[in-house]
This record gives C-alpha cells, structure tokens and sequence, in this order.
C-alpha cells in the first residue's frame, strides 16, 4: 500500500478483480461438482439397464431353449393321429 490510509485506484481495481474471479471459479467449481452428480446419476442408470438387459438376454435364451426342446419333442413323438390334436399337416410356403 502507499503511505496513505487509503488504496490507490489501482489495489482498489485489484481488489475489485480477485473478488470477481474468486467468484467465478467458485461458480465454475460449483457447476463442476453439479455435472460431476450427473454423470454419477447417469452411469449408475446405465448399470441398472446392463443388468436388466442380461436378465431379459437369459430370459430369452431359456424360452428360445424350451421352445427347441418342445419341437424336438413333437418331432421325436411323429405326427398323432387325426382327430387327437397331435395331427399336424405341414403347409408348403409358395
């Protein structure tokens, strides 16, 4: 400081302009943090449909397996007999 009580135009400006940056990075860190939840929230979202996906992906395997069991089944038995409900005619696709 000068030998004055009070500051020159300039510590006044110096001043004046910490503050203002001091602010902003206090606005920027603030929004950093706030993005930084968000991405949180939104891996930990993409988690949760991972391990939906597999559950649906297994679901789907084992029907697909019970329906191949089932045909191979009906296939093993032979065609029933008419009017059994196991009579099956096979349609030709044209």
């Amino acid at each position: 400081m000068s030998t004055s009580e009070e500051p020159s135009f300039f510590e006044k400006e110096r001043d004046r302009l910490a503050g203002e940056i001091t602010a902003g990075f206090e606005e920027l860190l603030s929004s950093s943090n706030v993005s930084n939840r968000k991405l949180e929230e939104i891996i930990g979202m993409t988690t949760e449909y991972k391990h939906i996906a597999e559950l649906w992906q297994s679901f789907q395997e084992l029907t697909r397996h019970r329906r191949e069991m089932a045909e191979q089944d009906r296939e093993a038995e032979g065609p029933g007999l008419p009017g059994t409900g196991g009579h099956r005619i096979k349609e030709e696709v044209q």
